[in-house]
């Protein structure tokens, strides 16, 4: 995907510049550079991802064009730390095709919105209308988004852009806020 294209899907889901972010399940971080462009370099962004060589990339890509991108290697889907960030909360998060490697998102999002602030925003890109495969193997239909959001303790979630995707079906952008810090029923945050 082309940056422009990234930041005009996530565009309307981000609230403004500045804030504490982390783009989980990052990859090669075409959404990572998009928000970057969005939040500015007044913000702080961790990029997650388990692969080490697309971390390795985006830890040169952030020496030069983003100081404020803190590279971590690590699986969103376990136990994973922010450096620097100690106790504080994030003020958002973005999953930009990652989740639908889950399972069972429903609880790993409750245990990820645990370390948003109150009304901090969780920031979805995902497929509608779309059979799984092995790059998507449990696709997140639209329809599904209300129940998934209700049990992370997030507020309705808004469809803020679409379009098609060229791999079939709808790419989407979803939002939705935290309503109460801490529901998921963990006291680990990570």
């Amino acid at each position: 995907m082309r940056s422009a294209d990234a930041v005009g899907l996530l565009a309307p889901a981000i609230p403004g510049r500045g804030g504490t972010w982390a783009d989980l399940g990052a990859g090669e971080g075409a959404f990572t550079r998009a928000l970057a462009e969005l939040l500015g370099p007044e913000s702080r962004i961790y990029a997650v991802d388990r692969d080490a060589r697309a971390i390795a990339a985006l830890g040169r890509w952030a020496k030069r064009d983003a100081p404020n991108l803190i590279p971590v290697q690590g699986d969103f889907t376990g136990p994973f730390e922010l450096p620097g960030l100690g106790d504080a909360a994030l003020d958002g998060m973005l999953l930009a095709n990652s989740l639908h490697y889950v399972r069972e998102p429903g609880p790993l999002l409750a245990r990820l919105a645990s370390r948003l602030s109150h009304g901090g925003r969780v920031v979805l890109v995902e497929y509608d209308r779309r059979g799984s495969n092995p790059w998507v193997p449990y696709p997140i239909p639209a329809t599904r988004l209300p129940d998934l959001a209700a049990s992370a303790g997030l507020s309705m979630p808004t469809i803020v852009a679409r379009r098609p995707s060229e791999y079939g079906g709808d790419l989407y952008v979803a939002v939705a806020a935290v309503l109460t810090p801490g529901l998921s029923g963990t006291s680990d945050p990570s």
